[in-house]
C-alpha cells in the first residue's frame, strides 16, 4: 500500500527500537527504511523485536553516513518533531501529512517521513532538509513517545489514506517532481537572489526564507517548473549584476 514511502531512522540509538520500527513498517505497509549513521546497531538485538516476518526489512534497510544522502532522491521529506514554535511553525498533523503525502504518491512522487535520535530528536539544521514537519498530539503531561510507536501512529494514518484514494501508477508522470536535493539547490538560489535585490536580511538568511520554504512545500514542484524558477533566478542575478 505505501510502496512509493520510505521511514527514515537518523542516529537511532538502540537496535530494539530498529527491530520495533520493522514490525511497525511491516504492519502498515511500508517496507522502506533507511537508518542514517545508527550509533549501535546490533541486527541479533533488533531481530527479536522486529520477528520473524519483518527479518526481510531489517536486512534489507539502506544504511547511510549522512542526511544529505538519504533524503537527496526523495519528492518530499516529512520530519516529526515534538517541539514547536520558533523555527517550527506549519505543523502538520499526522491525519494532515497522509493527505499531503498520498497526493504526491499519486503523482508518481517519493516520499519519506524522518525521525530523529530518540534522545533529542531532530534539530533546526537537520529540519532545513524537511519538506514540513509533523507532530503527534498526546497528553501534555507526557508527550514523550516511543520510536516504533511515533512510526506506527504516522503510517496508520497515511495507510488510512492509502485506503481511501489508492496509488495505481499508470505509466510515468509527464514530468517527474522534484527531488530534495534539486529543491535544496532552488533555495539557496532563491536566498542569493533576494539578498542581491534586498529582499532578506544579512542576518540570519535562513530564518527568513522560512516562509519561502513552506509556500514551496505545499507545492508539487515539477522538474520543468524547477528549471523555470532557476531560469528566472539566473536571468535576476544577472540583471542587478549588470546594473
Amino acid at each position: 500500500m505505501l510502496d512509493n514511502m520510505a521511514v527514515i531512522l537518523f542516529r537511532p540509538k538502540y537496535p530494539e527500537n530498529i527491530g520495533s520500527v520493522a514490525r511497525a513498517c511491516l504492519n502498515m505497509g511500508c517496507e522502506n527504511i533507511i537508518l542514517v549513521a545508527p550509533q549501535n546497531f546490533d541486527m541479533d538485538k533488533a531481530l527479536p523485536l522486529a520477528t520473524a516476518h519483518a527479518r526481510h526489512l531489517l536486512e534489507h534497510a539502506r544504511i547511510v553516513d549522512t542526511l544529505e544522502e538519504a533524503v537527496r532522491d526523495f519528492n518530499a521529506v516529512y520530519g516529526t518533531t515534538a517541539r514547536t514554535g520558533g523555527w517550527r511553525k506549519g505543523i502538520m498533523s499526522p491525519a494532515t501529512l497522509a493527505g499531503a503525502a498520498n497526493e504526491k504518491m499519486r503523482d508518481g512522487g517519493r516520499v519519506a517521513v524522518l525521525f530523529g535520535p530518540e534522545d533529542r530528536g531532530l534539530t533546526n539544521d537537520e529540519t532545513k532538509l524537511c519538506t514540513g514537519l509533523v507532530t503527534i498530539p498526546t497528553n501534555w503531561e507526557n508527550s514523550s513517545l516511543n520510536l516504533s510507536q511515533a512510526v506506527l501512529v504516522i503510517l496508520y494514518e497515511c495507510f488510512k489514506r492509502s485506503l481511501d484514494k489508492p496509488f495505481t501508477p499508470a505509466g510515468p508522470p509527464e514530468e517527474r517532481l522534484t527531488t530534495v536535493e534539486e529543491q535544496e539547490v532552488l533555495f539557496e538560489n532563491m536566498r542569493e537572489v533576494l539578498l542581491d535585490i534586498d529582499y532578506l536580511r544579512d542576518t540570519n538568511t535562513e530564518y527568513w526564507m522560512l516562509p519561502v520554504r513552506r509556500f514551496m512545500s505545499r507545492i508539487n514542484l515539477k522538474r520543468n517548473e524547477f528549471n523555470l524558477l532557476m531560469g528566472i533566478c539566473r536571468q535576476i542575478r544577472w540583471a542587478t549584476g549588470k546594473k
